[in-house]
């Protein structure tokens, strides 16, 4: 199917099902560059573990809007693989800390590279800042009505 056959197909469909194609398409595009890795979705909690250092196995069910059973399955393959580790939180013995490895250090400035790379193919662009801004925090007030 080439482009223009895709206008108006889904003119009806609600606005999140946009959002829910962006992803997935970036996800389909990721996994196309960096197979050898073997990581799905996967990738995005390693670049939420680096850009957020100690962040709790909760905090990431809150971010990322997956269950408890999903992050904990996703964790657990990105430890066996070496991009992540847990530490227990000093200040509550019961809950890990989540950190990259080296490992992991090492992978987020090439998966960042491919996003941005495409971003640009798909028009995004630095004058979307605003857009990007809103979409965050539309994305953040969900969160807050799921909590």
């Amino acid at each position: 199917m080439d482009g223009e056959s895709y206008e108006g197909i889904y003119d009806s469909s609600p606005f999140i099902a946009w959002i829910h194609n962006l992803s997935k398409n970036q996800m389909k595009y990721l996994n196309s560059k960096i197979h050898e890795l073997d990581l799905g979705h996967e990738m995005r909690f390693i670049m939420m573990i680096y850009d957020n250092p100690n962040i709790s196995q909760d905090n990431l069910v809150n971010m990322s809007g997956q269950s408890k059973a999903s992050i904990a399955k996703s964790l657990k393959k990105l430890e066996d693989q070496g991009y992540i580790k847990r530490e227990v939180n000093p200040d509550n013995r019961r809950k890990y800390m989540l950190k990259t490895t080296p490992k992991g250090d090492e992978i987020v400035p090439k998966i960042r590279k491919i996003s941005k790379d495409w971003e640009k193919e798909v028009g995004i662009t630095d004058e979307d800042y605003e857009l990007k801004q809103r979409i965050k925090q539309i994305a953040i007030n969900g969160m807050k009505l799921v909590r």
